[in-house]
Order: C-alpha cells, then sequence, then structure tokens
C-alpha cells in the first residue's frame, strides 16, 4: 500500500513510500538533499520498518532534533500502525 507522510522541521515536505507486509519499498522524498536522499531511498530499499527505525531513528540534522532520516522512521512506523 502506497504512504504519504508530510515531513515536520526538514528540509525535505513529503515521504512516499510503499509498505508491503512490514517491508518498506519505493521511497521518494520531496525536496531536500536531492543526491542524499535518493542514496538513503536505495540503501533502505527493501528493508523492514523495525530496520528503518533502529538505524534512522533519532538522527539529527545540524541543530534541528530531526532529520529526513529520522523523519523516515517515524513515517514508517506511522505507516506500520495504521497498517495493523
Amino acid at each position: 500500500m502506497e504512504y504519504n507522510y508530510q515531513t515536520k522541521d526538514t528540509c525535505s515536505s513529503n515521504i512516499k513510500f510503499d509498505l508491503e507486509g512490514d517491508i518498506v519499498k519505493n521511497i521518494v522524498f520531496t525536496g531536500g538533499c536531492n543526491g542524499n536522499l535518493k542514496a538513503m531511498s536505495v540503501l533502505v530499499d527493501g528493508w523492514t520498518t523495525d530496520q528503518i527505525e533502529e538505524k534512522c531513528k533519532g538522527i539529527q540534522c545540524g541543530r534541528r532534533k530531526t532529520s529526513c532520516a529520522d523523519q523516515l522512521a517515524q513515517a514508517v512506523r506511522a505507516a506500520a500502525e495504521e497498517n495493523k
């Protein structure tokens, strides 16, 4: 199922991804650091929601208390909870 998540306090504004069971695929960020986010999307494609949370949750960007990676962790958790 396709999910859209509006990010908070990051340069990216939205994260779109597919959730198949607990596997996250086809991650696309809108805005943000284009090259970095394309790379991160490819690297975590096919990971479970738990794996993404384990590696990305809590990462900060500069002085912000969140980052695009942290927002992805929050997005996949929200989608997993909705999918239950």
